[in-house]
């Protein structure tokens, strides 16, 4: 997918959220996908990392 159309689509659900959710939800709803990408970006980070050091880098 286009880095644009994957803006697109995420700022699309956002929208669409807001007009479903009450604002407590939105933020409950932030909080998660924040820390759902926080892991992520650690899990791959350190995946990587251990990869390398099998590899000897």
């Amino acid at each position: 997918m286009d880095p644009r159309e994957l803006t697109v689509l995420v700022t699309a659900v956002a929208n669409a959220l807001y007009g479903c959710l009450s604002p407590g939800d939105l933020a409950v709803m932030a909080a998660v996908f924040t820390q759902l990408g926080d892991t992520l970006e650690t899990l791959a980070v350190q995946k990587e990392r251990l990869e390398d050091a099998r590899c000897g880098g």
